[in-house]
């Protein structure tokens, strides 16, 4: 079949993307690193657990997925000065290429038998560091190559890669892992990487910062992924907002709450369920799966009060995980885990509505970008906490822990909730 017979297959909105050479080349490149990291989901957590020195692995599972994510958050925020010029083909090459080397060197210094935790967590960070701009380079760069009109379709697909990956990934690696051991999935990963980096690298001008006529123009620069001075200013502004912080709060607590299930998961289904990677990767695809269709059903939520659904999000999502703290067999932990990726899934677009209806326009940006700089560390802290919970709890108990503590979160903003309400009425008749 030709590429104009393909294309033709595809809706009408994307069918321009392809005339494009640039989009043509760059769209396998990111949909291969995005499938990559979906396996690496399962595969950091299952090596974690087979290089652990006994009764440490859930410290050093902490210790690597927090790797994995909180030097991208602290990069985001620390390198901005130096960063922010640098032409997006350039950045999300450069984070291509730190990933390519530092996640390649996991099977090669596990294949040598030198895979100390310690150097592997040290990887895990490296690899991570830059990965906030890259995903900020990714995103400038289609701006950069595609025409105003065609870029929310390319967003569109991007995206809809992203999710792919959350789905496949998963599952891919608890099948590969029965046949390859997972630092080998790790250098999977990293070749990803470096063919996305070499695919940038050959883009027209891109990544020498040029347009697409083979000028300098004002696109070449990327965006920050977190602007300080205007995370300053937002946060400011949120001080005048109540209702805001609120939200502001209830999501870094729900993101940070999340962070121990995810450490927890992993041994919960090696300690207790005494089962594989492939169980595990069946849990994250069932996940991703609920996920995608509870976004996707998010529109339909716009009919109901967004307060209440958001709540009733967060406390559905921690009663699907109490089941696991009650010795749930595996079948019931991955129907919850399903349900729960459905209910989870349109909370982000939600929280994001929330902060568009009750901030001014003028002032959107600003407060995003505050909104970003608050919510970088909450997930990577939650993740770094739940080694040592695990330590003392057990996994199974963690799960059901955070679950519990999640129900708790939406029950406590409720109250404030009402609370709220109840002074702005009586400021009101006063």
């Amino acid at each position: 079949m030709t590429r104009v017979q393909t294309t033709r297959l595809l809706p009408q909105a994307y069918r321009p993307l392809f005339a494009h050479a640039d989009f043509r080349r760059l769209l396998p490149a990111l949909a291969a690193s995005d499938l990559g990291d979906g396996m690496s989901v399962v595969a950091v957590a299952w090596l974690a657990i087979e290089i652990a020195p006994p009764g440490q692995s859930g410290m050093l599972l902490g210790a690597a997925l927090a790797a994995y994510a909180l030097p991208g958050a602290a990069g985001a925020l620390l390198f901005g000065r130096w960063l922010r010029r640098l032409p997006a083909g350039r950045l999300l090459a450069a984070d291509s290429r730190i990933r390519a080397v530092l996640l390649g060197c996991v099977p090669l210094a596990w294949a040598a038998g030198v895979l100390h935790p310690v150097l592997y967590v040290a990887l895990l960070a490296g690899s991570s560091v830059l990965h906030a701009w890259g995903n900020a380079g990714r995103y400038s760069l289609l701006a950069q190559i595609l025409p105003p009109d065609q870029r929310l379709a390319a967003n569109a697909l991007v995206s809809s890669s992203v999710s792919a990956s959350i789905v496949v990934g998963p599952a891919l690696a608890g099948f590969l892992a029965a046949v390859i051991a997972p630092a080998w999935l790790i250098g999977l990963d990293a070749l990803s990487f470096a063919v996305l980096a070499a695919q940038v690298g050959r883009l027209r001008g891109v990544a020498a910062g040029q347009d697409g006529k083979g000028g300098t123009g004002e696109e070449a620069t990327t965006a920050t992924p977190v602007d300080a001075d205007r995370s300053a200013a937002g946060l400011r502004l949120l001080r005048t907002q109540p209702e805001l912080l609120g939200v502001l709060a209830l999501t870094w607590f729900f993101n940070f709450l999340y962070g121990p299930a995810e450490v927890a998961l992993p041994l919960h289904v090696t300690d207790d369920l005494h089962a594989g990677a492939g169980l595990l990767g069946l849990h994250w695809t069932l996940f991703g799966a609920g996920a995608v269709l509870g976004g996707l059903a998010a529109g339909a939520l716009q009919r109901f009060p967004l307060w209440p659904v958001t709540l009733g999000i967060v406390a559905g999502w921690g009663l699907a995980l109490v089941p696991f703290g009650l010795g749930a067999p595996a079948a019931v932990t991955l129907a919850c885990f399903t349900l729960g990726g459905l209910i989870y899934g349109p909370f982000t677009a939600l929280s994001y509505t929330l902060f568009q209806e009750r901030t001014p326009a003028a002032s959107l940006t600003t407060v995003l970008a505050a909104r970003s700089a608050a919510l970088l560390t909450a997930g990577p802290v939650g993740t770094a906490l739940g080694g040592p919970l695990i330590a003392l709890l057990g996994p199974r108990q963690v799960l059901a822990a955070s679950g519990i503590a999640t129900v708790a979160l939406a029950v406590i903003g409720a109250a404030v909730r009402v609370w709220g309400l109840r002074r702005v009425r009586t400021t009101s008749v006063v």
